[in-house]
């Protein structure tokens, strides 16, 4: 009898075994299925997106008033100040301007410049999507201006950037093995390419819209910079992250492959709610690598908080999905911190 009662519980078990897994399989098919739903739905908005970006009426044409200026007689000189005041400060006399036409160092970027941009189509397609991308989150804004030159080769003004203008130095924007640029330090080099225009070009734009942070902490610091970068890849979809990070390949890799430990290094050190300006430098300042004080320091990238700002407001926005742009700039920081809930597990 108690053989025939453990054979009737066995097979009870069983059958409730079954009926579980039976439940399980369906609830993990109806899981499955849902997932993709909500993947091709995204897809879908994804792709509406776009559509409607790409429709939009914008187009960047790039004024060439290095050739102008380059190819100006004399003569000539007057009316280009009338027609490009803001280029001739009027301290200046015609001489001074005639002169600089014939300078050596002048007329070798501008055989540079044409050896490297006989045309333009291609920088012109990137800004025109760029500021399709743009137009669409912000509306209001202007289409610029845009107009090309030679600037000495200034790479602290490499672009800029008003509500209706956008000047860009050409000649700092030449591929960072070129011969002129010998003598600069390689990690502003990196980014003296075309690849990296856009970047700049967005950046310029959305410090204009975001207003800095009020309170010194570096976390504040970290996420003024992830909302930043967050903005840049909203506007910069098709940009590699490196690229728009200021970053090599082999230094997106490298932060990836050690970025437990980068977190770990700033909550042992106390950092996140800092006000010590040093830390602006060493984690947030243009540099040729950041400065953890420790043996690997060559290895990092400069600016590594930027990177680590992004990951921090990645996190929020993966877990607030919903939240408007607008609300996002808005938010406190810590606010933002706290319910990213931001903890690298690799």
């Amino acid at each position: 009898m108690y053989f025939c009662i453990k054979i009737q519980s066995f097979q009870t078990i069983k059958k409730m075994h079954l009926t579980l897994y039976r439940k399980l399989k369906i609830n993990h098919l109806w899981s499955l299925i849902i997932w993709i739903f909500l993947f091709f739905n995204a897809c879908e908005q994804q792709s509406k997106k776009e559509v409607a970006i790409e429709a939009l009426d914008v187009v960047i044409e790039i004024d060439r008033f290095d050739r102008k200026f380059h190819n100006a007689g004399p003569e000539e000189i007057p009316n280009l100040k009338s027609q490009y005041p803001f280029l001739f400060p009027q301290q200046f006399e015609d001489s001074i301007w005639i002169k600089r036409q014939k300078d050596s160092l002048q007329l070798l970027l501008q055989t540079a410049v044409e050896a490297k941009y006989p045309g333009l189509g291609t920088m012109e397609h990137n800004l025109s999507d760029l500021f399709k991308h743009i137009k669409y989150y912000f509306p209001s804004t202007k289409v610029p201006q845009t107009i090309g030159l030679i600037n000495n080769v200034d790479y602290q003004s490499k672009a800029i950037y008003t509500d209706s203008l956008l000047l860009i130095s050409l000649d700092t924007y030449l591929g960072k093995e070129h011969e002129l640029y010998e003598g600069i330090p390689n990690y502003v080099r990196k980014q003296m390419d075309a690849a990296y225009l856009t970047s700049h070009v967005a950046e310029k734009f959305i410090t204009s819209r975001i207003q800095e942070p009020d309170n010194r902490t570096f976390l504040s610091q970290l996420i003024y910079y992830g909302k930043i970068e967050y903005m840049k890849a909203l506007l910069l979809p098709e940009v590699a992250e490196a690229i728009r990070l200021g970053f090599s390949e082999v230094e997106l890799q490298w932060t990836l492959e050690n970025q437990k430990y980068i977190w770990q290094y700033f909550i042992e050190k106390q950092f996140l709610y800092s006000t010590d300006p040093a830390l602006t430098q060493r984690f947030l300042a243009p540099a040729p690598f950041s400065k953890f004080y420790l043996e690997i320091d060559n290895e990092t990238p400069g600016r590594i908080g930027i990177w680590l700002g992004s990951q921090i407001v990645n996190a929020f926005v993966s877990k607030n999905p919903q939240i408007s742009l607008e609300e996002l700039l808005a938010l406190p920081a810590l606010t933002l911190f706290q319910q990213s809930n931001y903890k690298p597990s690799r």
